[in-house]
């Protein structure tokens, strides 16, 4: 399956359970072994499971291939393996103590989520979408004075 596929496939599995903060990083200058990392957020353990499991089903409906799926008896961080992508999704807490996005985050790779719209609005994995830019690097801030009249 082409990656940019996978990648909305996943995305779009994620939003389907309501994950938040989702990110996608491009990660095959950093590892042969895959070339996306996503991380996403579940509020409870319940979600954190539901969330993998609407990865794993998205997925196989879309002919996809599920390697393995780790942490999901415990359901506080749950690991997705897809091939070619991976999918971390964790509780906020663990997500803020393990900052996998200063691991895997330096070419952060431009997704539209869908917005919620009560007449039906656009899905995530629309076509047109230009999901695989890398997004820009964030400068640093510039440190301003203010000027005294």
């Amino acid at each position: 399956m082409d990656i940019r596929k996978l990648q909305r496939v996943i995305v779009d599995s994620l939003e389907d359970v309501k994950a938040q903060d989702i990110k996608v990083f491009n990660t095959s200058h950093l590892t042969s072994l895959f070339d996306r990392v996503i991380v996403a957020s579940g509020t409870s353990n319940r979600q954190t499971k539901a969330l993998a499991s609407s990865v794993r089903e998205g997925v196989k409906e879309a002919g996809g291939e599920i390697i393995s799926t780790e942490g999901e008896d415990i359901g506080e961080w749950v690991l997705v393996d897809c091939g070619d992508a991976i999918v971390h999704i964790l509780q906020p807490a663990l997500r803020q103590y393990y900052n996998l996005e200063e691991i895997w985050g330096d070419k952060p790779v431009r997704i539209k989520l869908s917005t919620p719209n009560p007449f039906g609005g656009a899905r995530a994995s629309e076509p047109g979408d230009e999901e695989d830019e890398e997004a820009p690097a964030a400068k640093p801030a510039r440190k301003t004075t203010a000027r005294r009249k």
